[in-house]
């Protein structure tokens, strides 16, 4: 007697990053990469890599200070990401490094 077991598939989720994200990167990245361009490009890397766990784990991240969002802690840096849920997509909102002001808006 042979038993079949149905797994579901993990839905996989679209990751958008938005504007100011995409500029934040870019900005953390020259400013790294002034002093040691291999740190630089170490943490852009890291970040890319935890975003994409997002894709399949769209709940790791604790709960924003932003109302109706998450933050993604990047590991081995000191960077933030808020971001969001929205249907089957998860927007990326900024990307900042913990000892700056968050913007009023994000």
């Amino acid at each position: 007697m042979s038993v079949c077991h149905h797994y579901d598939a993990p839905i996989m989720m679209k990751v958008i990053w938005f504007r100011n994200a995409i500029l934040d990167l870019k900005s953390a990245n020259k400013y790294i990469a002034q002093e040691n361009p291999q740190a630089a490009q170490k943490i852009v890397h890291r970040i890319k890599k935890k975003v994409s766990l997002l894709s399949e784990q769209p709940g790791i991240g604790r709960l924003g200070r932003v109302p109706n969002t998450k933050e993604l802690v990047v590991d081995k840096t000191s960077f933030i990401l808020p971001y969001r849920v929205r249907g089957n997509k998860i927007e990326i909102l900024r990307v900042l490094h913990t000892t700056r002001r968050w913007p009023k808006k994000i």
